[in-house]
C-alpha cells in the first residue's frame, strides 16, 4: 500500500509516517517510481508507535523498545521492561514537579486575590 493509504488506515498523517521513517521506527520499500510501499503489518506497527508516543515516550526510547517487538526474546522483554519502568519513574517525577509548581501558583493567586480585595474595600 502507498503512504497515503497507510496514513488513512492507521489514523495518522503522512508527515508522521515520514518522520517515523527518519527516526528508524518504520521501514518501507520503494516502487520503481520511488514511491514508498508498505504492507498490512505496518498498520499495527504505526498504531503501536502511536500508543508509545501517547504514553509520553520519545522517538529515541521507542527505537530502543522496538527490538522487543521485532525479535521477541526474554532478554529483549526484560530490557523493554526496564526501559518502561525508567520512563514511568521519569514521568512520575515530572508530575511531582508540576504539582509543586501548581501549588506555588495557587499560593500566588491567593496572595493576589487577598491583595486585590484590599482595593475593593477602599
Amino acid at each position: 500500500m502507498r503512504i497515503g493509504d497507510l496514513a488513512a488506515r492507521a489514523g495518522v498523517s503522512v508527515r508522521s509516517l515520514r518522520y517515523y521513517e527518519e527516526q528508524g521506527l518504520l521501514v518501507s520499500t520503494r516502487s520503481p517510481g520511488g514511491q514508498r510501499q508498505y504492507t498490512d503489518k505496518e498498520v499495527s506497527r504505526v498504531r503501536f508507535i502511536q500508543r508509545l508516543y501517547a504514553a509520553g515516550l520519545a522517538s529515541r526510547t521507542i527505537a530502543e523498545l522496538l527490538p522487543c517487538v521485532d525479535s521477541p526474546t526474554a532478554q529483549n522483554a526484560d530490557a523493554a521492561w526496564t526501559q518502561l519502568q525508567q520512563e514511568r519513574d521519569r514521568i512520575t517525577q515530572h508530575i511531582e514537579e508540576l504539582t509543586q509548581a501548581r501549588d506555588a501558583l495557587d499560593q500566588l493567586i491567593a496572595i493576589n486575590r487577598e491583595h486585590r480585595s484590599r482595593f475593593a474595600a477602599e
